[in-house]
């Protein structure tokens, strides 16, 4: 059927026609432009909003000519599957707000220059499903081997206790030469834990104030297992996780080289009876420093 046919049945004029057939393709190009335009943001920043697109992309809408408010390139965005998901809230793994016995931070001003001398301890979280599991990690602070871990369902300190007796399983630390340290978390100020410390013979250093310095190796060695090992996808089920865990942690310990340790492997420098060389100057925590208060 022509044109001419189709617009006298719907009363329309051929003019009108093929005005509305040309806007359609011009509006078609613009709204190609503005994702090509959007595409190229989200390379060099992947995480910017409509908000933030909306007002960067103001200079080229008028360079093109191109007249679009925030909401329709929400929509436009929307429809073609270029909206950001909102990030899943994170679950807060230490809860230090309990009566338990707390413990001084043993580490003030201490050089490490041994394995078996600090093992840092720390939980993380890895999604599972809707859900969490908690990572409880030790890790020997000179080498940086993982010497102990546990998933976990649950965040109690059952977890950690797993993750404990598996270093000392492993390492059978000399006694009264060995310090742990933790954050202040109720798992680690719990009853059998303390008493499983006791009982081997390790002291026990705890952070004061909350400065994530006070604890820097064990969450820098749970960002690289998140970031470098892809522990920080969404696995389908607990023991997709856990076969995760184990393999990122054996390929870590033994593949992975550590700037920190003259880019060795944590096996390696774990083993090496020659002193590491340090890329940079290690900053020792201030003993003195007392938490600021805001106004």
């Amino acid at each position: 059927m022509s044109v001419g046919r189709l617009c006298q049945l719907f009363g329309v004029s051929r003019q009108a026609f093929h005005q509305r057939e040309h806007y359609t393709q011009h509006a078609h190009s613009q709204s190609m432009l503005v994702l090509d335009l959007v595409v190229a943001l989200r390379k060099e920043i992947p995480g910017l909003g409509t908000r933030k697109l909306y007002w960067l992309l103001q200079e080229p809408f008028a360079q093109s000519g191109i007249r679009m408010g925030r909401d329709k390139l929400h929509s436009l965005l929307q429809a073609h599957g270029l909206t950001l998901r909102h990030k899943r809230s994170a679950p807060k793994t230490t809860n230090s707000a309990h009566g338990l016995q707390k413990y001084p931070n043993l580490l003030a001003d201490q050089l490490i220059s041994a394995p078996q001398q600090v093992w840092v301890c720390d939980i993380t979280y890895l999604c599972i499903g809707l859900g969490f599991g908690y990572l409880s990690l030790i890790t020997d602070a000179y080498s940086k081997l993982i010497v102990g871990y546990c998933l976990h369902p649950l965040l109690t300190s059952e977890g950690c206790l797993r993750a404990l007796e598996m270093a000392l399983h492993q390492e059978r630390p000399q006694a009264t030469t060995l310090i742990h340290h933790s954050d202040r978390g109720s798992q680690y100020c719990s009853f059998l834990y303390i008493r499983k410390l006791k009982e081997a013979g390790i002291a026990i250093s705890m952070s004061q104030y909350g400065d994530p310095y006070e604890n820097a190796i064990a969450e820098r060695v749970n960002g690289i297992l998140k970031t470098d090992f892809r522990l920080n996808q969404v696995f389908t089920s607990f023991e997709e996780a856990a076969r995760a865990v184990e393999r990122s942690i054996r390929n870590y310990n033994h593949l992975r080289p550590h700037m920190s340790c003259d880019y060795l492997t944590p096996a390696v420098a774990h083993g090496s009876e020659q002193p590491l060389k340090k890329r940079w100057k290690p900053k020792r925590y201030n003993a003195s420093k007392e938490p600021t208060e805001s106004h």
